[in-house]
C-alpha cells in the first residue's frame, strides 16, 4: 500500500491551467496560520499577511471571493486593486441584526469605493441552509443592497435551497449557487462529480433564466469517505482538472473553494473541512498547475522505512534489557524473526497514526486521548511478542500478563466507544482504522488471559463492537472505509471472544 502511494498518479498529460490561463476565481480566507480562526471575534488579520497571500494567489487566479468584511478583510479590495485582482465581496449575514447591519454598510461602502475591483456583492452565504434568517428578512437585505450598490448583487447558497426559495431570485442580479458533490445528501463519486455539477447548473439556469455563477465547487484533499465520495490528494487533483476543463469548454463562470487550506474548519467539519485548498496552509501548491498533471500521494518512502527501523531497534533494546535482567531467555531464531516483524509493524503503524493525527487532531484532548490509545496498542504488541504464552510462563510473568489483560480490555473499550460515535454521529468523524489495526495482529495471535472477575466483560463488549461496526457498514453503503471499519470491528470482536473461550477451555482442562 505504501509503495503504491509512492508512485506518481498521472491525472492528465497536459497542465491544469493552459499557458497564460488562470482560475476564474478562488475563495480566499486568510485564517491558515496557527491559531487563526474567524470563530474568535478577537482575531485580526494583518494587512501584511493579506498582501502576501493575495500576491501568491494573483499568479493563478483573476479573482478572489471573500465571505465577510471584518477581522482585517476590509483591506482586500484595496490590495486586490494593486495586484490586478477582482473581488467577489461578501457581507456576512447571521442571526444578529447589529452585526448584519455593520457588514452590509461596510460592504456597500467598499463597493462604492472600489467599483472597478468589486465584480459583485454577495449578501449572505448559505443563510437559508443554516436557518439564520427568514426568507423575507434576507430578501429585504438583498433589495436594500441592490438599491444602494453600484455593482451587481447576489446571494450564495447550496443549489437545493435556491430551488426551495424562488422568491429570492427577483432580489438578485445573478444567482450564486454552491455545488459540492462530496457534501450532497447522496454523495457523488469523483468520476461522476463534474457531470453532476453540469446537470445542477443547467437545472438552476433553466428554472430561473438568470445568469448563474457556480460560487463554490471543489473537492477535499483529506478526510473521511462519504458513500462513494472519497477525499484525497489524487481525487482533488482529478476533480479540479476535469471541472476546469469543462468550465473552459462550456464558458462557465465559477469560483473554486478554496484558495488555501483552512485548518480551523476542522473544528466545524472534522478533518475534511481543513483540506479544500489549491494551496496548503504554507502557501505551497498541492500539485502542478502549469505542467503535466501528476500527483504523488506519498513523496518519499524514507519516513516509513525509518519508522520501521526505529520500531525494530526499540523492541530489540527492550528485549536486551529484559534479557540482561534475566527476565527473558536468550532469543532463538523464531524470536528474532518475530521481533523484526513486530518492531517494523509497530513503527510503521505509529507513523501512519501520527500522520493522521497531524492532519486530523484538533486539540490537546484529542492528542491525549487518541495518543494514549496508540501507546496502549504499541505496548500490547510489544508485550505479546516479548512474553511467553501464559500457559508456558513462570510466576514472574504473571503481573505482566495481568497488565496485558488490562490493556486488551482497554483497547476493546476504546474501539467500542469509537464505533458508537461513528454509528451515532458519523458525518464529521474519521474512521480510526490504523489506531486499532495496530494491536489487532497481537490480539489475534495469542489469546490474553484475564482475571476471572473481568473476563466476562469481553462478551458484551465484543458483541456490541461487532454490532456497531456492522451498523456503520449498513448505514454507509458504498463506502469502502466503512466496510474496512466493519471488518476491523469484526476481527477485534473475534479476538476478544477468542480469549474468553480459550480461558474457559484451559480452566476445564485444569479441572480434569
Amino acid at each position: 500500500m505504501a509503495c503504491a502511494q509512492h508512485r506518481p498518479v498521472e491525472i492528465a498529460p497536459d497542465a491544469l491551467l493552459t499557458a497564460g490561463e488562470k482560475f476564474n476565481c478562488l475563495s480566499y480566507a486568510p485564517y491558515h496560520l496557527p491559531g487563526q480562526t474567524p470563530l474568535n471575534p478577537d482575531t485580526q488579520i494583518s494587512r501584511a499577511q493579506i498582501e502576501a497571500d493575495l500576491a501568491a494567489l494573483a499568479s493563478v487566479t483573476h479573482c478572489v471571493r471573500i465571505y465577510a468584511v471584518n477581522q482585517g478583510l476590509e483591506v482586500v479590495p484595496e490590495v486586490a486593486r494593486e495586484l490586478g485582482l477582482k473581488v467577489l465581496l461578501g457581507a456576512w449575514v447571521g442571526y444578529e441584526a447589529a452585526p448584519n447591519r455593520k457588514e452590509l454598510e461596510t460592504a456597500i461602502a467598499l463597493a462604492k469605493a472600489y467599483p472597478d475591483v468589486v465584480r459583485g456583492l454577495v449578501v449572505g452565504n448559505e443563510v437559508m441552509l443554516r436557518g439564520e434568517q427568514s426568507e423575507a428578512a434576507l430578501k429585504a437585505l438583498l433589495d436594500e443592497a441592490r438599491q444602494r450598490s453600484p455593482v451587481p448583487v447576489t446571494y450564495a447558497d447550496v443549489w437545493e435551497f435556491w430551488l426551495r426559495h424562488p422568491d429570492l431570485v427577483d432580489s438578485v442580479d445573478f444567482i450564486t449557487v454552491h455545488i459540492l458533490p462530496y457534501w450532497e445528501d447522496e454523495p457523488v463519486a469523483v468520476e461522476a462529480a463534474v457531470a453532476h455539477a453540469a446537470r445542477v447548473r443547467q437545472r438552476v439556469l433553466e428554472r430561473y433564466g438568470k445568469p448563474v455563477l457556480i460560487g463554490e465547487t471543489g473537492w477535499p484533499g483529506a478526510g473521511r469517505q462519504r458513500a462513494g465520495s472519497k477525499p484525497g490528494k489524487v481525487e482533488e487533483a482529478r476533480y479540479l482538472y476535469n471541472f476546469v476543463r469543462e468550465a473552459r469548454r462550456q464558458g462557465w463562470d465559477y469560483n473554486l473553494i478554496e484558495a488555501i487550506d483552512q485548518p480551523w474548519k476542522r473544528d466545524l467539519e472534522g478533518t475534511v473541512g481543513g483540506y479544500w485548498g489549491v494551496f496548503d496552509a504554507d502557501l505551497q501548491a498541492k500539485f502542478p498547475l502549469h505542467a503535466a498533471f501528476s500527483v504523488t500521494p506519498r513523496p518519499s518512502l524514507l519516513p516509513l522505512l525509518a519508522a520501521g527501523a526505529l520500531g525494530i531497534l526499540a523492541l530489540a533494546a527492550l528485549y536486551l534489557a529484559l534479557y540482561l535482567k534475566k527476565y527473558l531467555p536468550l532469543p532463538d531464531f523464531l524470536s528474532v524473526a518475530n521481533m523484526l516483524v513486530t518492531g517494523a509493524w509497530i513503527g510503521s503503524a505509529l507513523l501512519f497514526i501520527g500522520e493522521h493525527g497531524i492532519m486530523a487532531y484538533r486539540n490537546l484532548w484529542e492528542w491525549s486521548a487518541l495518543g494514549l490509545v496508540a501507546i496502549m496498542g504499541a505496548a500490547f504488541c510489544a508485550g505479546q511478542m516479548l512474553l511467553p504464552p501464559p500457559d508456558n510462563s513462570d510466576s514472574r510473568h504473571a503481573p505482566a500478563h495481568s497488565a496485558l489483560s488490562a490493556l486488551a480490555l482497554a483497547i476493546l473499550l476504546a474501539a467500542f466507544i469509537a464505533a458508537v460515535l461513528l454509528l451515532l454521529d458519523p458525518r464529521y468523524r474519521d474512521f480510526p482504522v490504523w489506531l486499532y489495526l495496530l494491536p489487532l495482529p497481537a490480539l489475534l495471535a495469542l489469546p490474553v488471559h484475564m482475571p476471572h472477575k473481568t473476563e466476562w466483560m469481553r462478551i458484551p463488549l465484543s458483541a456490541a463492537l461487532l454490532m456497531c461496526g456492522l451498523g456503520s457498514a449498513l448505514q454507509e453503503t458504498g463506502n469502502n472505509e466503512a466496510y474496512v471499519w466493519a471488518a476491523l470491528c469484526l476481527l477485534l470482536a473475534l479476538a476478544g471472544l477468542r480469549g474468553f473461550f480459550h480461558r474457559r477451555r484451559t480452566d476445564k482442562k485444569g479441572d480434569v
